[in-house]
């Protein structure tokens, strides 16, 4: 989600012609159901929210990747040089772009699966179209002759990262999070038990879950986590598959949500509402989007209005989620699907059946301390259940050849360089996920994959890099 400092547009119209995805649009243009964004925009960048005024210096201010022109390589010689890039989803392809302003610099990009993208393809709920567009640009990127794409190319199966290596002055490790931080109860490795991604992959279309298949006919999913991909799993649930049919979702997963009996999907989340995964935004479009989203009340009554709390900036974004929630809440729940998100509440245990089949799953009741952290009760509901799916988020993966750290389920590194010890590995670099862990959204790469390139080109005009070539 971009914002616009209210404060300095000028409306001028330039960056909605700019946009590459249509993201910014004038405030007088947008429809009833976006314009909640008006407030929350002015909210981001204001001076004040509500009672409360910030001095400039602690406005809060997302991340936004600098704008500026590239001077010359400052690299003797007329030689091109050649970088290579393992991936292609997002922040490879924004790390590609980067490259690519250097008329000097040739990028080639291995990607294992038989389509580029990553997760712009495979990882967007296909009824975000507008989100998926992002691929167009990554098209044109794709089309600059100094880049070129291999694909069904696997490091480690097809090539080694040493040949890698020496192919190429510079390698990129944009490899992502392919994996899910597993949830650890007993029963989860039962029949209907799995993750998130899978389904994501599943009705996208992936190469890798295509062959699966998920058992819709009980009335009940229960959702374990309620960020993003949570409310995308759920409100794909819940959507009417007649309008789903218009989107780029899979036809096998199109068929099967046709015969679906799934009448309700809960989203759990170990902690209050407040502190919700979601972001505000998601939670504007699942509101005001037409799913049928449902709150108890109860949920809600511990919490006090959250004016912004103690004054910090960014706490209007809690204040904003609970008064939202507090608006769905008092809404008369509609006949037919619907999503119910339910808070303070962690897996103790999937429930399974006789017939080695998920039945439901046991979850418990916790309170929230002075931290805000989730403390147990010792009290439990049993919620019955044909499919779990565990969303608590994605994790990296070790790559052969190069540190791993396992706690935090990336590649260490200095701003993009590749650490072994506290020294750069010369040549290595990494971005997105793998460098940082699974945060942020599908544009925080492109301030992620500038950062890295600026390390690169530092040490290419320092003359750390080899002048090994293909």
């Amino acid at each position: 989600m971009l914002y616009i400092d209210p404060s300095t547009c000028v409306d001028c119209g330039a960056c909605v012609s700019a946009c590459p995805v249509g993201a910014i649009k004038p405030g007088h243009r947008l429809p009833d159901d976006q314009q909640r964004f008006l407030d929350i925009n002015a909210g981001q960048y204001g001076d004040s929210v509500g009672d409360v005024r910030f001095p400039v210096d602690q406005k809060f201010r997302l991340p936004m990747a600098p704008m500026d022109h590239p001077t010359p390589l400052r690299v003797p010689g007329n030689t091109p040089v050649s970088v290579a890039i393992v991936g292609s989803g997002p922040s490879a392809m924004y790390a590609a772009d980067e490259l690519l302003r250097y008329p000097r610099v040739e990028v080639t990009m291995y990607e294992r699966l038989s389509s580029p993208f990553g997760l712009a393809r495979f990882g967007v709920a296909p009824d975000h179209t507008e989100t998926r567009t992002v691929m167009r640009l990554f098209d044109t990127i794709a089309r600059d002759p100094r880049l070129n794409i291999l694909v069904d190319t696997e490091i480690g199966r097809d090539i080694t990262l040493d040949e890698l290596r020496s192919r190429h002055q510079a390698v990129i490790w944009a490899g992502g999070a392919p994996t899910d931080r597993p949830l650890t109860v007993p029963g989860v490795e039962a029949v209907g038990c799995a993750s998130a991604t899978s389904f994501v992959g599943w009705y996208n279309g992936h190469p890798d879950y295509a062959d699966l298949d998920f058992d819709l006919s009980h009335e009940r999913v229960v959702l374990v986590g309620n960020g993003n991909v949570a409310l995308d799993v759920a409100r794909i649930l819940t959507a009417d598959p007649e309008y789903l049919a218009n989107t780029s979702i899979s036809r096998h997963a199109l068929a099967k949500l046709r015969t679906s009996a799934v009448s309700e999907v809960l989203v759990v989340g170990r902690r209050g509402p407040d502190v919700a995964a979601f972001t505000l935004p998601e939670l504007v479009g699942l509101a005001d989007g037409g799913s049928n989203v449902v709150v108890d009340p109860l949920e809600l009554a511990a919490l006090s209005d959250l004016p912004v709390a103690q004054g910090h900036p960014g706490d209007h974004v809690a204040a904003e989620k609970v008064a939202l929630l507090r608006e769905i809440s008092a809404r008369p729940v509609r006949p037919g699907k619907k999503i119910r998100l339910a808070f303070r509440r962690s897996p103790e245990e999937i429930l399974v059946g006789a017939d080695g089949k998920v039945s439901g799953i046991r979850l418990g009741i916790n309170e929230i301390d002075a931290s805000g952290a989730a403390i147990a009760t010792g009290s439990s509901v049993d919620v019955s259940a044909g499919l779990v799916l565990t969303s608590i988020g994605y994790r990296g993966v070790a790559v052969p050849g190069l540190p791993f750290d396992d706690g935090r389920g990336v590649i260490p590194n200095d701003r993009g360089r590749v650490l072994s010890g506290e020294a750069p590995i010369q040549g290595m670099y990494v971005t997105g996920w793998i460098k940082r862990g699974p945060s942020g959204f599908i544009g925080t790469n492109k301030t992620d994959s500038t950062e890295t390139v600026a390390m690169l080109r530092e040490d290419l005009e320092a003359g750390v890099l080899s002048s090994a070539m293909v």
